[in-house]
């Protein structure tokens, strides 16, 4: 059986497959690049994507906002004919900036969450850039597409469904993780095609419900797509590729991880995330890591209370320096063994999925 392309309006992936985008420094240009190369859509983290320019520190958004441009304009050279998006978190302090920026770039893609992008309508208004938040029920993504409809006629092009599995931050309560009877992803996007079929109707426009969080193989691929789901999202599956951007240590702690080392951490950003336990994560279980240096970057921030800089967990984690690093991975990493290019990962998981469709 044909797997089914993920349309988004004008554009068309023959993969429907997006890439989750990862940050600090995870999926930048070279990542992004290399999946929409191979048909699907590549992802570049917007989250102090400047980390590396010589005036971070001082300048912190103006050096974001021209990483941003800088990696979107390679992305597209490397990808000239590939959809490419980009993932800016509501809570980061310049998120206006920066969204502009990336329209001003004519990204394909805008994909926003950590929580809801209410005014991301205004921000593409005149341009081709497509837009899609990330929820985690029904309620929010009815929540989102009638506050787009009342406020400018518009409705989401894409929306992305993140379940409880997923690597990073999480859109679900410490207690709803830890219950026995936690989120399944499958009900929830079952949920989320539900919610939107009234704006579905009303714009005579298809709104794509893609699932993401846990997706390991193109056995899961099929499943979701059999329920209705017009692709998926996958972020950990990438780290391991040679086009991840992070270093190397980063790459290999994926794989050297084992099945229980995943787990549900404390966040600054006032969200649960699942990391890769390591001397940072026992640390901070058991005391506040002083914040020296702020960046200014998160809105729900103070660095008096807050019990660790999550900007400098994660640039120290993307540069390979793993012991004072935050290694956010998703529940499935310990099954990783091996780094590959994305061409040979896209291809097993395309074979997968055909296989299980049929």
């Amino acid at each position: 059986m044909k797997i089914p392309a993920l349309k988004l309006g004008d554009l068309v992936a023959s993969v429907p497959i997006i890439q989750g985008a990862m940050g600090v420094g995870v999926s930048l240009s070279n990542l992004a690049s290399g999946v929409a190369n191979e048909g699907g859509i590549g992802m570049i983290s917007g989250v102090q994507i400047g980390y590396d320019e010589p005036d971070f520190e001082k300048n912190n958004g103006e050096a974001n906002v021209r990483a941003l441009r800088k990696h979107i304009q390679k992305a597209r050279e490397l990808s000239p004919k590939g959809i490419l998006g980009v993932n800016l978190l509501t809570a980061i302090n310049n998120y206006k900036e920066m969204t502009k920026a990336a329209v001003e770039e004519k990204i394909d893609l805008i994909v926003s969450g950590a929580g809801l992008p209410k005014d991301l309508p205004e921000f593409i208004k005149g341009s081709k850039t497509k837009i899609a938040p990330i929820v985690s029920s029904g309620k929010a993504a009815t929540l989102i597409s009638k506050l787009w409809d009342r406020r400018f006629s518009y409705i989401p092009d894409l929306i992305i469904v993140e379940g409880p599995d997923a690597g990073g931050h999480l859109g679900f309560s410490l207690d709803e993780l830890k219950s026995e009877t936690k989120p399944k992803l499958k009900e929830r996007v079952m949920e989320v095609i539900q919610a939107v079929k009234p704006f579905e109707e009303k714009y005579n426009k298809k709104i794509p419900v893609v699932a993401a969080g846990g997706i390991f193989n193109g056995k899961d691929i099929a499943e979701y797509i059999k329920l209705g789901a017009a692709g998926v999202q996958m972020g950990t599956r990438f780290v391991a590729t040679h086009e991840c951007d992070a270093d190397i240590k980063f790459k290999e702690a994926y794989i050297n991880s084992k099945e229980g080392q995943v787990q549900i951490v404390q966040s600054p950003v006032g969200m649960p995330g699942r990391a890769i336990r390591n001397k940072l994560v026992e640390k901070v279980e058991s005391a506040r890591i002083p914040v020296t240096k702020c960046y200014n970057c998160l809105k729900p921030c103070n660095p008096k209370e807050t019990p660790y800089c999550i900007s400098g967990a994660l640039i120290n984690a993307v540069k390979g320096e793993l012991e004072q690093g935050l290694i956010f991975a998703g529940s499935n990493a310990h099954r990783i063994n091996k780094i590959v290019s994305t061409k040979e990962l896209i291809r097993e998981l395309v074979t997968e999925t055909k296989e299980a469709l049929a």
